[in-house]
């Protein structure tokens, strides 16, 4: 282990005294995290999961992570002072699901350096509460339309937590990710971990989606076995749902382009369907920059919804 001081762990926590089976949830803020889809989790589950927020079980050094040029907190400036300095927290919070059952979650921005040193500081925390299973999620920008089911990609360091099939082939190199390391590391070191990334629109993908956040922690139920009241969640998701479509409709030129990706997503679900893995003919995928050029006027015309700065915001 570590000598520094990474994560200040509370040394007696009386609720997980005769716990076996814990599950540890992580989401990060930050590079895996399309359409804010593992912010807005994280945050539902502490509003659902105790009334004051759950208690706070480990915290980590935060300064030995973060990158305040990068990423600079906000700070309100009241006419003739500064006040209200937002500062980043990663914390490991205590919560309990519908049914009484507890679980930790792991929350706040992704390290941006000595990850590493993150995964150790993951472990203190895996090791000391008993952790028996540790489950990312994330979110990735896909030129996929919003209009047909998002897609999850699964992932774990054991074949036997896999919950689904992959929908890739083969390898892929992606740029990684502190939680992409930390399921390496754990299973490295003996910990089972696994994790679910959803596939958002491009072009929502600077948007808050609570739709890919409803459906991720519908993975994180079966695969932890928890039961969460999504209720809440699924009624954001639906009045954004309303909000899109209401855009769409009084938008032709970016209805087309998503009516052109509906076309695409199903003539590559037809012959998948049918064992072919063929393109559909003459209906070339759009790019990544054509997108993000029509798409323009739509993120412009929808506002992004208010995260406020409640002091429980887990990240």
């Amino acid at each position: 282990m570590t000598s520094e001081r990474l994560v200040h762990i509370v040394d007696d926590v009386p609720d997980l005294d005769d716990v076996t089976g814990l599950t540890l949830v992580v989401a990060l803020d930050g590079f895996l995290d399309a359409g804010s889809s593992a912010v807005i989790a994280a945050r539902h589950l502490v509003d659902v999961g105790s009334e004051a927020g759950g208690s706070v079980v480990a915290t980590f050094d935060v300064d030995q992570f973060h990158d305040y040029r990068a990423r600079r907190p906000p700070v309100t400036f009241a006419r003739d002072h500064y006040e209200a300095y937002d500062a980043p927290r990663l914390v490991v919070r205590l919560l309990r699901d519908a049914g009484g059952t507890p679980y930790l979650l792991l929350a706040g921005p992704e390290p941006d350096n000595r990850w590493e040193a993150f995964c150790r500081a993951v472990r203190e925390v895996v090791e000391r509460f008993g952790v028996n299973l540790v489950i990312g999620m994330g979110s990735v920008p896909m030129a996929v339309p919003h209009t047909r089911p998002i897609a999850i990609t699964h992932h774990a360091n054991r074949d036997e937590l896999l919950t689904g099939v992959s929908p890739w082939s083969g390898e892929l190199r992606v740029p990684s990710s502190a939680q992409a390391l930390l399921e390496i590391r754990l299973g490295e070191w003996g910990h089972d971990a696994q994790g679910f990334v959803a596939h958002i629109p491009h072009y929502l993908a600077q948007l808050d989606y609570p739709q890919a956040a409803a459906i991720l922690l519908e993975q994180i139920e079966l695969a932890g076995r928890l039961t969460l009241d999504l209720s809440a969640l699924k009624t954001s998701a639906d009045d954004r749902e309303e909000e899109i479509t209401r855009y769409l409709a009084a938008n032709e030129e970016v209805g087309e382009v998503v009516a052109s990706l509906e076309r695409q997503y199903d003539a590559f679900a037809q012959a998948e369907d049918s064992g072919s893995n063929l393109l559909a003919e003459d209906q070339p995928l759009p790019t990544g920059d054509e997108i993000g050029q029509q798409f323009e006027q739509f993120l412009a015309g929808l506002e992004p919804d208010d995260k406020g700065d409640d002091e429980e915001n887990p990240t």
